[in-house]
């Protein structure tokens, strides 16, 4: 169970550059989905998807040191598993202030694959596009398609409020979001190097 009052701990990406050239111990856990991780992330991450995180966190914190940073495209999955992972004990994991794409601005070291939208753009495409079909069949031949737009208004703001995107899960698993070896939680974890907790 996540406890939502713990305190936000953040890491800026000028601060996570230099935390890499200063400490070894430094574990960097990108909770983006498979497919995300794989259109670009930072040099040296580990990709541990948030469901499998979330289900996996007690074992993932007997991994990690002192020194882990988590990561995702805007922060708000990172924080997601920020609060599962203090659930388990870690309490010393920072969340990199504006993701992946922070650091690259930052002139931080990426690898980059075959380019695709991440998850959280095709959420808004995809609920801009539903939005604007639905009224526009409302307008000329089916009115009560506008209920469409209002239950899909309702459900993002669920998602806002919980934390949690049906929609967001739904695109995770369409076939262009697929990658040929997406990890287990067994695989995922296990790629990760038992850290020291010294500080």
């Amino acid at each position: 169970m996540t406890n939502p009052s713990a305190e936000l701990r953040t890491i800026t990406a000028e601060e996570l550059a230099q935390w890499r050239q200063l400490h070894d111990d430094l574990t960097i856990i990108d909770v983006r989905s498979p497919a995300e991780f794989e259109t670009l992330h930072i040099h040296g991450s580990y990709n541990v998807p948030l469901p499998l995180l979330t289900e996996h966190a007690s074992e993932l914190a007997e991994r990690l040191g002192h020194r882990a940073v988590l990561v995702c495209q805007s922060g708000n999955r990172a924080a997601q598993a920020q609060q599962h992972l203090a659930a388990a004990g870690v309490r010393t994991a920072n969340v990199l202030t504006g993701g992946v794409p922070a650091f690259e601005a930052a002139g931080g070291q990426v690898v980059r694959g075959a380019a695709r939208w991440d998850i959280e753009r095709q959420v808004r495409f995809t609920a801009g596009l539903i939005v604007l079909v639905s009224l526009l069949v409302a307008e000329f031949l089916w009115p009560e398609s506008r209920f469409i737009a209002f239950a899909l208004s309702a459900g993002l703001v669920v998602a806002a409020l919980t934390g949690s995107c049906l929609m967001g899960r739904i695109l995770s698993r369409m076939p262009w979001n697929k990658v040929t070896a997406s990890p287990t939680a067994r695989s995922a974890i296990a790629s990760i190097p038992v850290a020291t907790r010294e500080l």
